[in-house]
C-alpha cells in the first residue's frame, strides 16, 4: 500500500468519513486492537483499490479484488480482509452482506515442537540479561504465552492459593494457573531486584533505580529479538515459539 492512502488529507472527504465511522463502530464493539488494526486495514486497501469509491461494489467487483488479494497475500490475510468488509456492510453501509467465496485453506495440524528440559536449563544459561532470563524462566515453567507472560502484574499472584490470574489470554479469556514453589521464589527474589509496584516485568528501558517508574512492561520486539539470539547462540534446530505446555520439573534460573 502507498503512504498516501494512509494519509486522510489524500483520500476525499466522503470516504474519510465513512472510514472514521467504520473505525468508532470497531471500537464501540469492543475488539481488541489487533482486529481494530486489521479490519481497518481493510477498508483503506479496499479503497485504494476502488478509487475509494466503495459504497456501491459490486459482488463482481468483491470477488475480483479478493482474488487478486489472495495472489500476493495470505488466506489469513484475505480472510480478515473479508470479515473487516463484511463489518463495514452491516455496521456502516447498513446493507446485507453478500456472501464472497474462497478458497479454504487446507487444515494441516501440526504439532509444536516442546523445549526438552535440558534444552531450557541451556536456553537460560545463555540469556545474559536477568530480566529476559527472568521472563522466559516464568513462560515455560507455566506454560504462558509471550503475550500472557508480559502482561502479568503483581496482583496477578496467589501465594496462598498458588495460582496465577492470567487476564486476557488466548480468545480474550481469563484462566488460572498453578505456580510452582520455584517459580514464585524465582519471581519474588526478581522483584526485590526492581520493587515495581504493578508489573512483574517493568520495561528495562530505564536505569536500574527507575525501573520502578516505568510505564509500560517489557517490549515485545525486545523479547522476540533477545529469543532468536539465544537460539541461534545455542545452535537449537528447532521452531522456537512461547506455547501452552509448561516445563513441570524444577529449573535451576
Amino acid at each position: 500500500m502507498s503512504m498516501s492512502s494512509n494519509n486522510p488529507s489524500n483520500r476525499p472527504a466522503s470516504f474519510n468519513k465513512l472510514y472514521d465511522k467504520h473505525v468508532k463502530y470497531l471500537h464501540l464493539q469492543c475488539f481488541r486492537s489487533k482486529t481494530i488494526d486489521a479490519y481497518s486495514r481493510a477498508i483503506r486497501r479496499l479503497g485504494e483499490a476502488f478509487n475509494y469509491d466503495v459504497e456501491a461494489l459490486t459482488e463482481d467487483q468483491l470477488l475480483d479484488h479478493f482474488s487478486a488479494l489472495l495472489q500476493s497475500h495470505s488466506i489469513s490475510t484475505v480472510k480478515l480482509d473479508l470479515y473487516g468488509l463484511k463489518f463495514f456492510y452491516l455496521h456502516v453501509l447498513k446493507r446485507p452482506w453478500t456472501h464472497i467465496p474462497l478458497v479454504k485453506s487446507p487444515r494441516v495440524k501440526r504439532l509444536p515442537d516442546v523445549l526438552t528440559v535440558d534444552e531450557v536449563r541451556l536456553l537460560l544459561s545463555r540469556t545474559r540479561i536477568l530480566s529476559y532470563r527472568i521472563f522466559f524462566y516464568t513462560a515455560y515453567s507455566m506454560g504462558l504465552r509471550l503475550g500472557e507472560t508480559l502482561a502479568l502484574e503483581v496482583g496477578d499472584i496467589d501465594a496462598n492459593k498458588m495460582q496465577v490470574h492470567i487476564r486476557h489470554g488466548k480468545g480474550g479469556k481469563d484462566r488460572f494457573v498453578p505456580i510452582t514453589h520455584d517459580t514464585l521464589s524465582v519471581l519474588r527474589r526478581f522483584w526485590q531486584v526492581h520493587r515495581h509496584p504493578r508489573f512483574l516485568f517493568p520495561n528495562r528501558k530505564k536505569t536500574l533505580p527507575e525501573v520502578a517508574c516505568a510505564q509500560t512492561p517489557l517490549s515485545r520486539g525486545g523479547i522476540q529479538k533477545a529469543m532468536q539470539q539465544v537460539v541461534l547462540d545455542c545452535g537449537f534446530k528447532k521452531k522456537f515459539h512461547f506455547t501452552a505446555y509448561a516445563i513441570v520439573m524444577p529449573l535451576t534460573c
